[in-house]
């Protein structure tokens, strides 16, 4: 094999590309990827140029028509970039044919594959390398998606080098043990295959973001005046992992404290990071020249969103706001203008962490471990409990409101916070709140203790993922505890689900005062915060 950015003795491909050898065709195999949800899968581009039959691409192994239309952009992009597109039979076949192809991925193999079915390039190149990348008419090299699980999947299947668009070289260079050389055009990508160009390896980009990053792309708390128990049960859940329900008229302040909630999480932990980022590289949202992502996602869809968009779906499953949300933020403003089939597929992700989108072959398999947080008016106008405005909403009107947030779906909601608005003088007098760093503190603090419990010693599961023994082993009460749990499981008519998260919030409020035993004023805390109506 010549390596890349070698030497070897062979006709420069440009000018190789005006004299067409005439002769028995030559198979080529180029090595590609695909993702099926958040996993890549391996794809060979085998391409026939043969003089049997009159001049045509024929296409097969399950493309779809984002694919079959590569034929058109591969052969104009072959002849912009100075080569001359074989006048000869081309077949290509994508393997493994029992699954479909979508995206314009292919295209960059399906051309090298001509080029090395023509003559053009020898296969030795090819070797060990794998190709990805969509070309435009003019040969130039785009973006694809997926390229973070690709890279892995190849360096596990032991690929040395992988070929792919100058965009996503930051993101494949988070892989370790892989050559990542990144092109811009057809052109480029053949010259620095036979060594007429010198190519080196994409530097790993930074995976930390330093708090003044933080601090300027997230809201700070200290825009935040009064609200003094949102906030603090904005702390609780971010110390948790909680999810968390805020309930008040409008301008109250609801949507202002959940978006703040991203920056008093911790960093991302380096599989968090990895996890994360894979999800968004396959959804197309990581920007150009990005690496891991540190912070923690927020994701606010409008109250429109189809349940398609906020789980996940489509003919090739692609991830919904769920998923995109993983290991940070999923805000629903407005809950209660969500329609209600929406909410209620909400339910079984927020208690398994994953999202199943079955499809005839195949099923698709999305992390989806997200904090809600869900933010509504107490009634259709809106001013219910508001001593400015009086609540001209029906008893009937009101229970169909709130109907609509369903009682399985508000049992899984740990924390529920009365938002009250505050009046214009007291903002304009009051000084600025706790900024997030402070916060962000505590909160981390609070982490690492629940890490600390994780026998593994490594980051384990936040408080309200705790299952099983974990939970038992946490979350134990002494008798006055236990006395305390079972009256207000008698009185409220709380279900064992109930019981739990109202054990995992105390266990949480302890760990933020630093204790390893949950006291009664911590359960009472978080009895406080199950109990509040909507």
């Amino acid at each position: 094999m010549c390596e890349i950015g070698s030497a070897c003795s062979t006709p420069d491909a440009r000018d190789a590309g005006h004299h067409l050898a005439v002769g028995p065709g030559v198979l080529a195999i180029v090595h590609t990827a695909a993702t099926f949800g958040i996993d890549a899968y391996p794809v060979d581009v085998e391409v026939d140029v043969s003089d049997g039959g009159l001049p045509a691409v024929t296409m097969v192994g399950l493309p779809d028509a984002s694919v079959r239309e590569s034929r058109e952009r591969v052969q104009s992009a072959v002849r912009n970039s100075g080569f001359a597109f074989p006048q000869r039979r081309v077949t290509v076949n994508l393997s493994p044919a029992d699954i479909r192809k979508v995206g314009g991925a292919f295209d960059l193999p399906i051309a090298i594959g001509v080029l090395c079915g023509a003559g053009l390039l020898p296969l030795r190149y090819l070797e060990g390398t794998l190709v990805l990348g969509e070309l435009s008419l003019d040969g130039a090299v785009r973006p694809v998606r997926g390229t973070l699980p690709i890279a892995v999947r190849a360096r596990r299947e032991g690929v040395r080098a992988i070929v792919l668009p100058a965009a996503n070289a930051s993101e494949a260079s988070i892989v370790s043990g892989l050559d990542i050389v990144s092109v811009t055009s057809l052109h480029e990508t053949v010259a620095i295959l036979t060594g007429d160009r010198s190519t080196t390896r994409q530097p790993s980009p930074p995976t930390t973001g330093s708090d003044r990053l933080r601090a300027e792309s997230v809201p700070d708390l200290a825009d935040v005046k009064g609200q003094a128990l949102a906030r603090r049960a904005l702390e609780i859940a971010a110390a948790g992992g909680h999810n968390l329900l805020f309930v008040g008229p409008p301008g109250a302040g609801k949507s202002m404290l959940a978006r703040r909630l991203p920056g008093i999480l911790p960093p991302l932990t380096t599989d968090e990071a990895l996890e994360t980022t894979a999800i968004h590289s396959v959804a197309g949202l990581l920007p150009p020249d990005a690496g891991l992502l540190r912070q923690a996602p927020f994701r606010a869809p409008h109250h429109t969103t189809s349940g398609i968009a906020l789980v996940g779906g489509g003919s090739l499953p692609r991830p919904g706001e769920i998923s995109l949300a993983h290991n940070g933020v999923l805000l629903l403003d407005e809950t209660a203008e969500f329609p209600r089939h929406v909410l209620e597929a909400l339910r079984q992700p927020l208690e398994e962490g994953t999202i199943r989108i079955a499809r005839a072959m195949r099923t698709a398999v999305f992390p989806a471990r997200f904090m809600l947080v869900a933010a509504m008016n107490p009634c259709p106008c809106g001013f219910q409990g508001d001593d400015r405005r009086p609540c001209r909403c029906t008893p009937q009107a009101i229970d169909r409101y709130r109907g609509r947030l369903s009682g399985p779906l508000r049992d899984r909601l740990d924390l529920s916070v009365w938002v009250p608005a505050v009046p214009f003088t007291v903002i304009a007098k009051a000084a600025p709140g706790e900024s997030s760093i402070p916060v962000r503190q505590r909160v981390s603090k609070a982490r690492e203790r629940q890490w600390a419990r994780h026998r593994s010693g490594e980051a384990g599961p936040a408080n309200a993922r705790l299952e099983g023994l974990a939970l038992t082993r946490s979350c134990l009460l002494d008798a006055r505890g236990l006395a305390i749990l079972e009256a207000a499981s008698r009185r409220f008519h709380l279900s064992a689900r109930s019981c739990h998260r109202l054990l995992k919030v105390a266990r949480t409020i302890a760990d933020l005062a630093g204790t390893d035993q949950i006291g009664v004023d911590h359960l009472a805390e978080a009895v406080q915060f199950r109990l509040q109506d909507a």
